[in-house]
This record gives C-alpha cells, structure tokens and sequence, in this order.
C-alpha cells in the first residue's frame, strides 16, 4: 500500500551570496579523441504510442512518458503498461499532458494544462506547492547531491526540499532566461547545480541552509564558440560526478581532474545523460559514453533518420522515438537492481537487493559483485543475499565494509559469450550506536512532513509511535528509496534517522 503525504509549502527566498569568476587557467585543453566501437543495441519497444515530448525513465526499468493522445503513461521494463491512476485526494484533475521530468529515482514531474503533477509508486498526485508555478512552464530538472530537486522555470530558478519550493534570487530578482540545467560538482567537490542563462555558465553552491553562492563559471571556449545545452553524471567508485557541455563546436567534459575537449567524428546536435553514461546525438550515429571504463560505443544498424529522444536512465538505457515508433535502446540486456539506487546511502547492516532480468534471451549465469568480489546467486529470483527456506528474500549483510562509497554490479552471461553488466555506487555509513527515539527524533519529521496526509489526509494514520513501530519497516523502505513524501525529497539526514531509529529498536 503507497503512503502518501503532501506538507504544507511556502516560496522562502534563497539569496545570491555573491557573483564570482572562476578562472580556467592558460595554455591549451587536453584534447580526447575517441573512435567509439560499433554495438548492435538491444531494443525494447514500447506497447503504447508516444508524442514527441520529454519522459522520465525510471533505472529500475520503463518510466513514466506522454502518449500520443496527449495522456500520462506508466511503462514498465518489457515495455508494457503499467498502473497509473489520480490520486484520491487530488482536487483537480491534469488533463492533457505536455511533458514529464525526473524528480527523484522513482518520481517524475509532470507537465499537464492544469498545473504541476507528481507521479509517483502508480498515482498521480496533485502537490500543495504547484500553484506557486502555475504560469509559465518548467525548462528542466536536476538533482543535486545534498538530495535537492532543482527547476528550472520560466519564472525562475527553485529549489525543493522538505516539501518547500523556494526560489534563488540574485540581487533581489528572479534567475530568469535558464535554458539548460544540470547537477554535478563544483571544482571544490561540493555538490552544486550548473545552469545556462542567456548565454552565461554559472554554478550555484550552498553555503548555508538557505543561502547560495553563484559563481559565473568561465568554460575554456574558443573563439566563437558557445554552449548550447549541459548534462551531468553521477558520482562513481573515485568520481564525484561529471559536467558535460555540448557546444556549437563540440563537446566540453569537467570531471575531476579539469576540463578536457573530446573531439568525435561528428559534432553532436543533443547529449543526456544519467548515472555514468552520456547518449550523444552526433550526424546519422547514436553514441553512448560509458564513464566507469571511459569509452564510447555507436549504436549499430540503427536508422535516426527521423529521431528523437525522450529520456534516459541510470543503467545506459535511452528511450527514444525511431520513425514514429518508441523504443527503449541500450548496449546489451541489461539486469536491473531492485532495492538499491544510484547514489543511495545505505545505514542497515543488512539489505534485500535482488536483480531482475529484462525480456528476452535468458542468460546461462547471473551473479552478483560487491566491489568487484563475486558473489553467486541462482534464478529465478536472483537475490544478493539469497533466499530463505520459506522463499522470501534473505538480507545481505554489508557489516564488513568500511564506511564510504562501493559498487554492488550484477552480471549477466549469455550463451554466445557476452555479458551484461549493471553497476550501482552507492555509500554506506555504518549504523550509529547513538540512542534515538520516537518523542524526540522522530516525530517532528512527521509533524513537518507527514501529518496532513498521514493524519488528515486519504493516506493510512501514522499520528501515534505505535502506528510508527508497527509500520517501521514499510515506513523505512519509502523514504530510503525517495518514493516518499510524495511532494518531495527529504533532507538525506532526515531519511538516515528514520533508518537508525528503526534499525536500532524503534525506541518510544
């Protein structure tokens, strides 16, 4: 059964802390020049008709997109629709849909004539901060790694986070003309959210609860040259994450180590990205970055003739629309992870992570690997930690990793030798020994951010510590995916200490 909460929100002012210029240093940019391998893709297509609009494509498998009809679509891993419906306490209805935008690693944001929707675990749910963006519309999303929803809008720039849509303003003004958005880090490593306005790179970095400093981000360009659009990619095994700057002349990349120019055959005409790959758009060729091995690949046999992408996930999946018709593309049948997301924080000693295999050939070997040691599994339900005499799922223990980041990664073998491979990074910060409990830990977090769907709303009561306890492990599991509070993200630490007062006895 999905919870369901929708606090109560306010726009709070974020002011600019200053304007800054970060130099790029003299002599010349180290220049990358790769010559991507031909891949035969693995497609998957999609058993709805789909419009030529944005879509959010879920790294457990399908997403959630805009029909032909002008509807709102849930699809699912084969493709295949899945349950979508509004949510019972809605006042107000959708209606034709326009586009749908990533949220979190389970929700979308979603464009409609009527306002602002969250779809989210099948509803679709009215927020109570969507009137604040009633007119204009949204350019684009980005999650940073402090766990913030960035919009872009045409009024503005905000922020949502505890349930609270607050706008960055710069000298008393709105942050309007953003055509292009992106999260990834800042040159000092912390997390940061990069933006093209008219024009102008700049980078927004916290340096207080609500305050940020705005950093006019001077990108090493030639003459003549321009960015058009940004993409971001996600923290891995030794990475923070990357910047991505798809120009009139190429593409520019930022990572850890400073900028550096890749040069590709064709100078590509639109890049996405999600996770640790990058699809470019580049003449009549589809290519995929893979970050983790630092190689390209061009998809094979594949007419773009009439192409258009639509989104793409955090396993090396692009949904697309190839002459009319939408598909879900990627390298090889990738396995999904169940259970664990891109960038989690895992608290619990022990986790249920299970694999799911995409339709198609059945491969001969599954197995699992936890920073890069194997660990063997048998199907059909291929679970980390296996199975217990009684079917369910058996917890793996991560008690013997050091706190910080690793990769759980699933591998799939096929019969004629190839492999399929998902990796996860995720960080693991071992539970606190530190008491807490239900009157002093817990229940502010649901007065805040529970108490007018879980007391008053349609959603199951939690209002007592008893309903607490007895729901422990359900309440856990939604807010450590993101797939609660359904009006947005918590504050990571607000999520952590829900899991350590459940893992440590649900004490009163």
């Amino acid at each position: 059964m999905s919870m369901l909460q929708r606090s109560v929100s306010s726009v709070v002012p974020l002011f600019l802390a200053a304007v800054l210029s970060t130099a790029c240093g003299e002599g010349s940019v180290p220049e990358d020049k790769p010559r991507p391998g031909d891949f035969r893709p693995t497609e998957v297509p999609a058993k709805a008709e789909l419009a030529q609009a944005p879509g959010f494509a879920d790294q457990s498998g399908g997403g959630v997109f805009v029909s032909a009809a002008g509807s709102l679509v849930r699809l699912r891993l084969d493709g295949s629709l899945g349950a979508l419906a509004p949510h019972p306490g809605n006042t107000v209805a959708a209606g034709r849909v326009e586009a749908v935008f990533r949220l979190g690693p389970h929700s979308a944001l979603v464009k409609a004539e009527n306002g602002l929707f969250l779809a989210e675990s099948g509803w679709v749910i009215a927020p109570p901060w969507r009137t604040t963006l009633a007119e204009g519309s949204i350019i684009g999303t980005a999650q940073s790694a402090d766990g913030a929803v960035w919009l872009a809008h045409t009024s503005g720039l905000y922020r949502l986070q505890e349930g609270t849509l607050a706008a960055l303003k710069a000298g008393g003004g709105p942050l309007t003309g953003i055509t292009s958005l992106a999260a990834a880090p800042t040159a000092e490593g912390s997390p940061g959210v990069w933006f093209l306005r008219e024009g102008r790179l700049y980078v927004a970095v916290a340096t207080g609860a609500t305050t940020y400093q705005v950093r006019e981000a001077n990108a090493p360009l030639e003459e003549g040259e321009g960015v058009e659009s940004l993409a971001g990619l996600g923290p891995g095994v030794g990475s923070p994450g990357e910047l991505w700057l798809l120009t009139n002349q190429g593409l520019l990349r930022r990572s850890r180590d400073g900028w550096r120019r890749v040069e590709l055959d064709e100078r590509p005409s639109r890049i996405l990205g999600a996770g640790r790959f990058l699809w470019a758009k580049a003449g009549g060729s589809l290519l995929l970055h893979d970050a983790e091995t630092n190689t390209w690949g061009r998809a094979a046999d594949l007419d773009t003739g009439d192409f258009d992408f639509l989104a793409v996930d955090e396993s090396g999946c692009a949904w697309v629309r190839l002459g009319g018709r939408a598909v879900a593309v990627s390298r090889a049948p990738v396995p999904r992870v169940l259970g664990l997301y891109q960038g989690m924080q895992v608290v619990e000693d022990g986790l249920v992570v299970r694999a799911v295999m995409p339709p198609g050939t059945a491969p001969t070997q599954v197995f699992f690997q936890v920073d890069g040691k194997d660990v063997p599994t048998t199907g059909p339900e291929f679970s980390l930690g296996g199975l217990e005499a009684d079917g369910t799922h058996r917890a793996y223990s991560f008690a013997g990793l050091s706190a910080g980041r690793h990769v759980v990664a699933v591998v799939a073998r096929f019969e004629d030798g190839t492999e399929a491979k998902r990796t996860v990074p995720f960080d693991y910060q071992p539970l606190s020994t530190e008491p807490l409990s239900w009157a002093a830990d817990i229940r502010p977090i649901y007065e805040s951010r529970c108490k007018q769907c879980h007391e008053t709303g349609p959603a199951r009561a939690l209002n007592t510590y008893e309903l607490w306890k007895a729901n422990a492990a359900l309440i856990t599991a939604s807010v450590r995916d993101q797939r609660m509070p359904a009006d947005g993200p918590m504050d990571p630490q607000l999520i952590t200490r829900i899991q350590r007062w459940a893992a440590s006895g649900a004490r009163p």
